[in-house]
């Protein structure tokens, strides 16, 4: 069962990532808002915290550049 979650998340995240300003950004807040629903809320979470990290990932890094310089 882990497998195809794995996999069907893997595509998501890649789909997500492909459609955006610039990939790197966009796998990164996958990877961080995956990692970060897992752990709150399961499998589920870990496929909406990817999607909603693929696509806020952007925008948070160009406010924590702003805010760092």
């Amino acid at each position: 069962m882990r497998l195809p979650l794995l996999l069907s998340t893997l595509a998501i995240t890649l789909a997500l990532g492909a459609c955006g300003n610039t990939v790197e950004q966009r796998i990164g807040g996958a990877a961080v808002g995956a990692g970060t629903g897992a752990v709150v809320a399961g499998p589920v979470g870990a496929v909406v915290g990817g999607a909603a990290g693929a696509v806020s990932g952007p925008s948070v890094v160009r406010a924590t550049r702003r805010a760092t310089r």
